[in-house]
C-alpha cells in the first residue's frame, strides 16, 4: 500500500460527509429521520432559471469548454446584482470571478496567497472549511473568539493584542454561519482599518445575506475595501441552487487575476446552461426573496417551539437558514444530537463542529418542511 500524503494527518472527514451515511442508514433500516442537520435548501430555484437551463441545453455550444472566468453575461449580472442590492460597483471585466461553488473560492484564494509559514486568522465558532483548507496547505491558523456575550463579533481590541507575525489572512462570515449574527457597516469600517493597520487580507463569506435578512450589506460596501479585501458569495442558499454549484469571488482586479492564476489550472470552466440559468436567478425582482423568507420565518418559528420542546435558548435575531440554540443539558452537544437522533429520529448539528466555542450549542437547519418541523415537535 502506498501511505498517504501527510497532510492528511492535519484534517478529518468533513462532519457531514460521514453524518449523513449514519443518517442514511438509520434510514435505509426502516427509520423516518427528520433531518434539521444541513443547510441544504429544499425549495426550488426560479422558475425561469429552470426553463432557461433546459433551453440552454440546446445552445450549438452549450457542451463545450467555457472561459474559465465564466462567460460575460453571467459577470455583467453578478455586477448589476451588487450594484442594485449593496450599491457596489464592480468591473465586470476584471473584478468578478464566477466560481463551482464559494467553497472552491476558499480554497483558490488560500492557494493564491498563502506562503508555506504565513497563518490564517479563523472565527471560533466558523465554517469549518477555513481550517481544513489552511490544515491541507499546511499553514498555522490562529482562532479568534466570537462569543454569545458579544454578539459573535471579533472584538477587535482583542485581536490586536494577538501576535499578528506572519497573518495573512482573516476569515469572516456575516451574516454569520453557525450563529446568525449580523455585522453593521460601522463594525466593517473597524475590521478594515485593522486589516490595512495589519497589512491583513480580510475575506468576507457573503452566502446569507438575503436569508430573514432586513438589512442587506456587502464588504465592499466599504469606501476603500476593495485594496484588502475580498468578498465570496453564492446562489446556492438565496436561490436554492446548492447543487448546481455557482459562486463568486469580488474584488479589485489584480486579486482576481491572481485567484483566476489558481483556478484556471484546477478546472475547465462552469457548465454553459448552469450560468444562464443563473442569469435568470439574478434577475429576479425582491419578491423572490420576499417570498422566500415568508416560507423560511413560518419554518423558524416552528423550530423556536422545537428548541423550546427541548429547553434550549436561542436569539429571535438572527439571520440565514438556521438557529443556534443553546443547550441546558449537562451533556455535550454531540451527545445531545446523538440522545435526538437515536430516541426521537430527529437530526440537528452540534456546535463543536464548528470550533470549540460551539460546544453547549446545537444547530437547527430550517431546510425541512413545516409538516416535518410539526412531526418533531409532536414526537417531543
Amino acid at each position: 500500500m502506498i501511505k498517504h500524503s501527510e497532510r492528511l494527518d492535519r484534517i478529518t472527514e468533513y462532519y457531514f460527509s460521514k453524518k449523513s451515511r449514519e443518517v442514511r442508514s438509520l434510514i435505509d433500516q426502516g427509520q423516518d429521520i427528520i433531518n434539521l442537520g444541513i443547510g441544504s435548501p429544499d425549495l426550488k430555484p426560479p422558475k425561469s432559471s429552470l426553463e432557461n437551463l433546459t433551453k440552454a441545453l440546446n445552445d450549438k455550444n452549450a457542451n463545450k469548454y467555457q472561459s474559465y472566468n465564466g462567460i460575460e453575461l453571467f459577470r455583467r449580472e453578478i455586477s448589476n446584482f451588487y450594484q442594485s442590492y449593496f450599491n457596489v460597483k464592480l468591473n465586470p471585466k476584471n473584478e468578478i470571478l464566477p466560481l463551482i461553488g464559494s467553497k472552491e473560492g476558499i480554497f483558490h484564494i488560500s492557494m493564491s496567497f498563502l506562503e508555506k509559514n504565513d497563518k490564517v486568522l479563523v472565527p471560533n465558532p466558523g465554517y469549518p472549511t477555513y481550517s481544513s483548507i489552511s490544515n491541507l496547505l499546511g499553514n498555522d491558523i490562529i482562532y479568534y473568539d466570537l462569543s454569545e456575550k458579544n454578539n459573535w463579533l471579533p472584538n477587535v481590541n482583542e485581536l490586536s493584542k494577538i501576535d499578528l507575525t506572519d497573518v495573512k489572512i482573516m476569515w469572516i462570515n456575516y451574516p454569520h454561519m453557525p450563529t446568525g449574527a449580523n455585522a453593521s457597516i460601522s463594525f466593517f469600517e473597524e475590521l478594515i482599518d485593522f486589516a490595512k493597520a495589519n497589512n491583513i487580507l480580510l475575506i468576507n463569506d457573503n452566502p446569507y445575506s438575503f436569508i430573514l435578512n432586513d438589512n442587506p450589506i456587502s464588504l465592499l460596501s466599504v469606501k476603500g475595501a476593495k485594496e484588502t479585501c475580498i468578498e465570496l458569495n453564492s446562489l446556492s442558499k438565496s436561490f436554492n441552487m446548492a447543487g448546481w454549484r455557482l459562486g463568486f469571488a469580488i474584488s479589485n482586479n489584480k486579486y482576481i487575476s491572481n485567484i483566476l492564476k489558481v483556478k484556471s489550472n484546477i478546472d475547465s470552466g462552469m457548465f454553459y446552461p448552469l450560468q444562464i440559468g443563473a442569469i435568470s436567478a439574478l434577475n429576479q425582482s425582491s419578491n423572490w426573496f420576499s417570498s422566500q423568507n415568508k416560507i423560511y420565518s413560518e419554518r423558524r418559528i416552528l423550530i423556536w417551539k422545537l428548541a423550546d420542546k427541548l429547553n434550549c435558548t436561542y436569539s429571535k435575531n438572527s439571520s440565514g437558514l438556521f438557529v443556534w440554540a443553546k443547550i441546558k443539558k449537562d451533556m455535550s452537544s454531540v451527545d445531545f444530537i446523538d440522545d435526538l437522533l437515536y430516541n426521537h429520529q430527529i437530526f440537528i448539528a452540534p456546535g463543536s463542529i464548528f470550533g470549540s466555542n460551539g460546544e453547549g450549542y446545537v444547530r437547527f437547519s430550517l431546510c425541512n418542511s413545516k409538516e416535518n418541523i410539526i412531526k418533531a415537535i409532536r414526537r417531543l
